[in-house]
């Protein structure tokens, strides 16, 4: 079965950071496609950040250069360290698998973050 496990949200001023965890359990991590994915109330989940394998990275725009995403498939954990945030951050982050899409019951709990003074 399938378990996902965030960690690392929290409230933060503008322009600062967070690192994100999920450790994952279930599957074999280690050579799936990990992505984080973030939802504010009201609107789609979005996908922020992209991992193939260990080398291979994407962003979306909105968070290129600020975030960067990393694994250690020795502990079967992804990470996603975020800088110069901003509240336009603000939202549940999840981690999932995006290649294929995930499951509707695959979904961890997810951490909020919070970018405000």
């Amino acid at each position: 079965q399938v378990q996902l496990v965030e960690s690392g949200g929290g409230l933060v001023q503008p322009g600062g950071s967070l690192r994100l965890s999920c450790v994952a359990s279930g599957f074999i991590f280690s050579t799936t496609n990990m992505g984080w994915y973030r939802q504010i109330p009201g609107k789609q989940r979005e996908l922020v950040a992209r991992s193939w394998g260990t080398a291979i990275t994407r962003y979306a725009d909105s968070v290129k250069g600020r975030f960067t995403i990393s694994r250690d498939n020795a502990k079967n954990t992804l990470y996603l360290q975020m800088r110069s945030l901003k509240p336009e951050d603000t939202a549940v982050y999840y981690c999932n698998r995006f290649d294929p899409p995930p499951s509707s019951s695959s979904w961890g709990p997810g951490t909020q973050v919070i970018v405000s003074s």
